[in-house]
């Protein structure tokens, strides 16, 4: 339980101390991003099904990314944060959006070219 809590303070204190810059044209930006999908955290490392908090959070997601580029910037963040998290699991990074209902193209992974995102 502590390995676990450490995890996520870690995670959580990542989030809070990275800074990053976001196109110009784009509305997104990371630390939305990463507020969004914070409380999927428990989900998308542990298992189980994600909160009704995460899926709201999710459909945040989607709402604020409109746009191609804002698609793609949506991607990105989330790509960089999940790359800094060693104990995602992909397959429910992946599965997330339908896990909650929710259509979108911003997926969450490790390994999604951001850049072929319509």
């Amino acid at each position: 339980m502590k390995g676990a809590a450490a995890i996520l303070i870690a995670f959580l204190v990542a989030i809070a101390t990275v800074n990053f810059v976001a196109e110009p044209a784009s509305a997104v930006t990371c630390a939305a991003v990463n507020k969004a999908l914070a409380p999927c955290l428990s989900y998308l490392t542990g298992g189980g099904a994600p909160s009704s908090e995460c899926c709201n959070g999710v459909r945040t997601l989607k709402s604020m990314a409109p746009t191609t580029t804002d698609r793609q910037t949506a991607c990105q963040c989330a790509k960089d944060a999940a790359s800094r998290n060693p104990n995602l699991r992909e397959e429910a990074a992946a599965a997330l959006p339908s896990e909650c209902g929710v259509q979108t193209n911003i997926p969450i992974s490790r390994n999604t070219d951001c850049s072929s995102i319509s």
